[in-house]
């Protein structure tokens, strides 16, 4: 296998790609139904309905040119970046691509101004979970709830995003963190 790449989502295909292996992924990893994909499917349109790209991105990962992980960055309101859909192909686990999709969200979040960061995730992602709080993400909520044919607990993370260069000592607040995980 080759070097992994990430890129902007931006060729045919990829809107697609990014719903058919949510709800691929997801049914065969959590045996979620039908209403996942649904849900993957709105964020998708939305985002290709009319993003703004000064303020909100998306990433594809690819691995020897085939899509193997994706993540996006939108606008939850004018200070806070919202992180939405991460996920990496099981066959491409272990090549530290999650966290470098987490980074590419927090980089472009930084750049566009937003003072924090925000994202949902479900108790059973566990991997996912290292990635955020090894990028210094918190968790600020939690609730039980049924959706897409299982019982979960919701969980709302949050990071703060000072511009790098402007925090105590000027240092980068990622720095060290990258590459833990993923």
């Amino acid at each position: 296998m080759g070097e992994p790449l990430i890129r902007p989502l931006d060729r045919p295909g990829d809107l697609g790609w990014v719903v058919m292996a949510h709800g691929e992924t997801y049914a065969a990893e959590f045996g979620w139904d039908t209403s996942f994909e649904a849900l993957v499917a709105r964020i998708v349109a939305d985002y290709a309905a009319g993003h703004d790209p000064d303020r909100e991105a998306a990433w594809i990962a690819e691995l020897d040119g085939r899509r193997v992980g994706c993540v996006f960055c939108v606008a939850a309101d004018e200070q806070t970046a919202q992180l939405r859909i991460l996920l990496v192909d099981p066959a491409a686990r272990g090549r530290h691509l999650g966290g470098r999709l987490v980074d590419e969200c927090l980089t472009f979040a930084r750049r566009a101004g937003y003072a924090r960061m925000r994202l949902w995730t479900n108790h059973p992602l566990v991997a996912a979970r290292r990635i955020y709080l090894s990028r210094g993400f918190r968790l600020v909520a939690e609730e039980p709830h049924r959706s897409f044919g299982a019982d979960l607990t919701g969980q709302v993370y949050e990071r703060d995003l000072a511009p790098v260069g402007t925090g105590p000592g000027h240092e980068d607040p990622d720095a060290g963190q990258r590459d833990l995980v993923a």
